[in-house]
């Protein structure tokens, strides 16, 4: 059933994931437009507390729509999503920037 708390988380999502698609975007464009790429991309093991497959379905398609990420592999026990980044400088910045943008507005509406 809907209720107050589940929209709001919705809504909460929504704005979110297009604050992280102007980021993202922001900063892939930098990335492009410098005179000479320094990208290190690479793959990310993320591990989510998502319980439910509808909910790591939105995570991993979340992730593949923000520029510079995509959503390439999730475990068999359906535990970790193997991401690819542009530029894998930082994982736990990435991992934490997806748990704050994505992961929590999920589990909230999961509950």
């Amino acid at each position: 059933m809907f209720s107050a708390r589940k929209i709001f988380a919705a809504l909460g999502l929504l704005v979110s994931f297009v604050l992280e698609l102007i980021a993202a975007n922001w900063a892939v464009l930098r990335i492009v437009m410098r005179p000479r790429l320094a990208l290190r991309p690479g793959i990310l093991a993320y591990r989510t507390e998502l319980r439910s497959d509808l909910a790591k379905t939105w995570l991993a398609n979340l992730i593949t729509l923000t520029p510079g990420t995509l959503t390439l592999f999730v475990s068999d026990d359906r535990t970790t999503l193997y991401i690819h980044t542009l530029d894998i400088d930082d994982t736990s910045k990435i991992s934490d920037s997806i748990r704050r943008a994505f992961e929590s507005k999920l589990l909230e509406l999961e509950k």
